[in-house]
């Protein structure tokens, strides 16, 4: 969305939201779609909600349709946990193509479901285009609340559209948050499924595995600084969950944490002496990346990287979902079965 004319291009989809709305209440016969209601098997009538309303992290939303049919995702992040749901998912905000997408900007861990649903790109970027998503004529919007997908500062223009869901995904476990969207969007079975199955494999893992006596140390290298992953954060809980002493970032303020609580960037200096008895488990790098990272002075002598105790966890698992925390149990698994 070009950030020069928000104004106008907001009027025109409001405008046009405006004239369907008008439409749809000539044909409807004026009757109100939050109050349908049905015949009963034996005459007397039976009200059935086709609406609700849901809390969620921008606010509470009206209207939301108990049985949506067509979702649009603004977050890149969000849709691999719809897709897992068996969502009606029909388009989906994409990032620019890189070592962790597909061609399209959709992640590698969901895009083979993605194909499979038929989902299409809305557009390309971090910021919702407004006008691309109105042109899909979703019945609800599903975005976040955190991360570079952030669209709380366009929740009014979404709102105009369809009735919009915004979420914080940084906070919370990925199961939890499914949990969170299956009750909103009236999937409460298939969440529990989905959650279920996860915790079976985790189960089963556990038990294979020998879990190291040190402490794991979840980075990812950024050059000039390390981000360290809390236990709290998403990767964290799921190392816990398969028996993992997960590290605790270093003392002191992180460099770029601006409150989250899930990761902190620190100083390699830094990193290095709070890590130097743990294992290292790198987030999301390429086999290359992690060499040439524990090549650096302040990492080759690491008790670690000499008892080779540096381990891969994968290129999807910086954002977790069903799919990719499925696909760090499998890199679990291989590594210390």
């Amino acid at each position: 969305m070009n950030g020069r004319q928000p104004r106008t291009r907001f009027k025109g989809a409001a405008v046009l939201v405006a004239g369907l709305l008008a439409l749809t209440a000539c044909g409807g016969g004026g009757s109100d779609a939050a109050d349908t209601s049905t015949k009963g098997d034996k005459g007397g009538d039976k009200a059935a909600a086709t609406t609700r309303s849901v809390k969620h992290d921008a606010g509470t939303t009206e209207k939301v349709p108990a049985q949506p049919k067509r979702i649009v995702s603004v977050s890149v992040t969000m849709t691999g946990h719809l897709l897992a749901l068996d969502a009606p998912v029909i388009a989906s905000q994409a990032t620019p193509p890189s070592v962790i997408t597909d061609k399209q900007g959709f992640f590698t861990q969901w895009s083979d479901a993605a194909a499979k649903n038929s989902v299409k790109v809305a557009y390309q970027g971090f910021e919702p285009d407004v006008e691309k998503v109105l042109a899909l004529k979703p019945d609800l919007i599903i975005g976040a609340s955190s991360g570079a997908e952030n669209a709380e500062k366009f929740y009014d223009k979404l709102s105009v559209v369809a009735p919009t869901l915004l979420y914080r995904h940084d906070d919370v476990s990925w199961q939890d948050l499914t949990a969170r969207l299956g009750k909103d969007l009236g999937l409460e079975k298939r969440a529990t499924e989905v959650v279920a199955a996860h915790e079976k494999r985790v189960g089963e893992v556990k038990a294979a595995i020998t879990v190291p006596k040190q402490s794991a140390a979840l980075v990812r290298d950024n050059q000039s600084a390390m981000t360290v992953f809390t236990p709290e954060s998403a990767q964290g809980r799921l190392l816990t969950s398969l028996g993992f002493t997960v590290l605790e970032p270093p003392a002191g303020k992180g460099l770029t944490q601006g409150g989250r609580s899930d990761f902190a960037e620190f100083s390699q200096e830094k990193v290095a002496d709070t890590a130097k008895d743990g294992s290292l488990l790198f987030v999301s790098h390429t086999p290359e990346e992690i060499t040439a990272a524990t090549a650096r002075p302040v990492w080759k002598d690491l008790a670690a990287v000499k008892d080779k105790r540096v381990y891969d966890l994968g290129l999807d698992t910086f954002r977790l979902d069903y799919y990719s925390a499925g696909n760090l149990i499998d890199k679990i698994e291989k590594a210390f079965g």
